[in-house]
């Protein structure tokens, strides 16, 4: 079956270092990996095993025996290539880094940590994998837009352009795929969910599976940075997240891909399963 582990890469790996591990994929790559069986380090600022990227000092214990690893690029584009270095250096052999879709598309000024880990990792010497996914299905109930939700308004400068989620239990999925599995050596991976969705179709598909009212409202982007600059936001921070949004208007993100299906032999789920299971955990809830 696609999602069985091999045999003798289980053999050939000592252990599998995860990046990130307290964040929405790092967590659940880790579980996944500790349920079929895998020596698994976990490594963040705050995981069993400390890793600052700030703090050179931390990364030779992080790395120490691991053969293969799970990377999230930081947002400063400064210490992956010294890191991944480092990585190939110290005996890893495979390198599976989450990036973003549409990285190939932005400018100089946003995801700079993003395309510096995709151009170490493809440079290092090692068997590398990137995987590219659109927007999380969690990031309406585990990041930025869940109080919007909570209070009843979600306000984006986003237009009619679509968007095809993806849970993020099918990135973590693919993830084990690559890191666990031969086949994936040299690959770039767009991972969709299975249709595109407006995000208007997106709120009305949360708010009847929660049974109340939430409103989507179309935003200019100078509107919706002032909106989060009056919440409190850095200017760096909005003005990335307008990037973001202008990369999605741009369409370069609303196709879906049968990437998923490619690596896990299975379709990724749907966006109406994730809000039927979420909002019946009172995640939308008032």
């Amino acid at each position: 079956m696609p999602d069985a582990p091999s045999a003798g890469l289980a053999e050939a790996m000592d252990e599998i270092l995860v990046m990130a591990a307290t964040g929405k994929t790092g967590r659940r790559v880790a579980s996944r990996l500790g349920a079929q069986g895998r020596r698994v380090r976990r490594a963040s600022r705050s995981a069993e095993v400390r890793f600052d990227w700030t703090d050179p000092g931390t990364w030779e214990k992080t790395l120490e025996g691991a053969r293969a690893v799970y990377l999230v690029a930081p947002d400063d584009p400064g210490p992956v290539g010294a890191f991944v270095e480092q990585a190939v250096g110290s005996g890893v052999r495979r390198l599976v880094l989450l990036s973003g879709r549409g990285i190939e598309h932005v400018g100089p000024d946003f995801a700079q940590g993003m395309a510096e880990a995709e151009r170490a990792v493809r440079g290092s010497g090692a068997e590398w994998t990137i995987l590219r996914p659109n927007q999380f299905d969690q990031n309406f109930d585990e990041d930025v837009w869940l109080a919007p939700l909570r209070a009843g308004r979600l306000a984006l400068p986003i237009g009619a352009t679509p968007e095809p989620f993806i849970d993020v239990e099918d990135v973590a999925a693919a993830a084990v795929a690559a890191l666990t599995r031969d086949g994936h050596a040299g690959r770039v991976y767009g991972l969709t969910g299975p249709r595109a969705l407006t995000f208007g179709e997106a709120v009305a598909t949360m708010a009847g599976a929660a049974g109340r009212s939430i409103e989507f409202a179309e935003l200019t982007p100078e509107a919706y940075r002032a909106e989060l600059l009056a919440e409190g936001w850095p200017e760096e921070a909005a003005n990335a997240m307008n990037g973001m949004f202008a990369l999605h208007r741009a369409g370069h993100l609303a196709e879906a891909t049968d990437d998923v299906h490619q690596m896990l032999g299975r379709p990724p789920a749907p966006f109406e399963d994730y809000a039927v299971r979420t909002a019946a955990s009172g995640a939308w809830s008032l």
